[in-house]
């Protein structure tokens, strides 16, 4: 015991400060995939996207859609002139549009920050999550799993799990949407109070990914839902699940202000 007391003091506080202070990424992290020249693109870049992130138009204008990519690399190494990873941890938005072509994290960090103060003047209690697995690959479950450790902490910020939908204000949820889930997922949106709001979390849950494309997915949760904020991701880490969360929770003071 003495040496977890010693340990501690040595160390101080090690939560993330985050979404009052930035949280800045390692080298190397793999936040999302930018564009850096749009123009004079050929047909054949769509074939390196295992997702069909990629769209060549007949001007040669490239577009990718964030929501789709599953952060593999294949286009930044085919043509690293043309896309970079970006390292920020903020990708979330509110906007499926947002994520074609490099618009995500739009919404500025100060908004976040003023959508603390809002909630505590307009909803005056903590945000209770129902996370909802309608097929996930688990990859999401470890970084949602990661949200109560000790650095990351949500409940600093008043979030909350919750088994039950009717206590829950967000619902999140992984997965493209199996059929065995699709109704299960529709009860759990159906049980919850107003005001609520639906949290797409990973490139799964925003458009299907891989399984986009087969008769065994939904192809994202908005086929199924109104999707409030999409976070992309393959995984999306702690962070940008935070932001996404903090986004939900704007969406949620606008609905109790009405």
């Amino acid at each position: 015991m003495i040496e977890w007391i010693a340990r501690g003091l040595r160390t101080g506080i090690v939560t993330t400060r985050y979404p009052k202070r930035p949280e800045h990424p390692p080298a190397g992290f793999r936040g999302r995939v930018d564009i850096l020249e749009a123009d004079h693109g050929m047909p054949h870049l769509e074939a390196t996207c295992p997702t069909g992130a990629i769209h060549v138009n007949e001007d040669g204008r490239v577009s990718l859609d964030q929501g789709r990519c599953i952060l593999c690399g294949l286009c930044v190494a085919a043509d690293p002139v043309r896309f970079a990873f970006a390292h920020g941890y903020e990708t979330a938005t509110r906007r499926r549009a947002s994520l074609i072509a490099g618009e995500p994290g739009a919404d500025a960090l100060e908004d976040l920050r003023a959508t603390l103060g809002e909630r505590s003047r307009t909803l005056r209690r903590s945000i209770h999550i129902r996370h909802v697995d309608a097929g996930s690959d688990g990859g999401e479950e470890w970084e949602i799993q990661a949200l109560n450790n000790p650095y990351y902490d949500m409940q600093r910020l008043g979030f909350f799990f919750t088994l039950s939908p009717r206590h829950a204000d967000i619902l999140l949820v992984t997965g493209a949407v199996t059929p065995a889930m699709r109704t299960p997922l529709l009860r759990a949106w159906e049980t919850m109070p107003e005001p609520k709001a639906v949290v797409a979390a990973g490139t799964d849950a925003c458009s299907g990914g891989l399984s986009a494309a087969v008769e065994t997915s939904a192809g994202g949760v908005d086929a199924v839902l109104p999707v409030d904020v999409y976070v992309p991701g393959s995984p999306p880490s702690p962070i940008a699940l935070l932001h996404g969360l903090l986004l939900a929770t704007g969406v949620l003071t606008r609905e109790a202000a009405a």
